[in-house]
């Protein structure tokens, strides 16, 4: 059994408001938002770890590109459990590559490289962390895209507005890059 907390961002949840509280969640039981045709599950963010990391899943359907985007002061760790995920990361320098991952391999990308991802299979699943002295970004998922209730994919995609993209950068370390070209493709 998860237990429930309230917190400042939703009535309910399985993560408690305050950190150095110990806590279970069982499998899909975490704050779920919908963000493009992709679940993503939050089970323990900066609140429980005192703005050090976050781990959440990020799973969807074979689909589009995720939108260039970078996160100045967090490095982000994807890890793949399920599928296939090919990441495109571009360094520092400006060298781009992109690499297909599948069950068990894993991408690093560091602090202030642009990266972005599809989800070559149907249900692929992407464990994420991210951590670094920018904090944690995790509630940026339903900032932008919209809370879940349920654990299944959303019906339609959720796709915000172009403005609304421009919303999140400061509070949450995601900076999009319109106009980003990947060469790898």
């Amino acid at each position: 059994m998860t237990i429930e907390y309230a917190t400042r961002y939703r009535r309910s949840s399985a993560i408690p408001a305050e950190p150095g509280k110990p806590y279970f969640i069982e499998k899909g039981e975490g704050d779920r938002a919908h963000l493009f045709g992709d679940l993503i599950t939050i089970y323990a963010g900066g609140e429980q770890t005192e703005n050090l990391f976050n781990f959440f899943t990020c799973e969807g359907p074979k689909g589009d590109l995720i939108p260039a985007h970078v996160h100045p002061d967090t490095y982000e760790v994807f890890y793949i459990a399920n599928g296939a995920v090919r990441l495109f990361v571009e360094d520092t320098e400006g060298t781009q590559q992109e690499k297909l991952l599948t069950s068990g391999d894993f991408g690093f990308v560091p602090k202030n490289c642009p990266h972005a991802y599809r989800m070559e299979r149907h249900h692929s699943q992407v464990i994420g962390v991210a951590a670094g002295p920018g904090g944690t970004f995790e509630r940026f998922f339903e900032t932008l895209g919209a809370p879940a209730e349920g654990r299944g994919l959303p019906r339609e995609p959720v796709v915000p507005s172009p403005e609304k993209f421009g919303t999140v950068p400061q509070e949450y370390d995601v900076r999009f890059l319109p106009g980003h070209e990947w060469r790898t493709r």
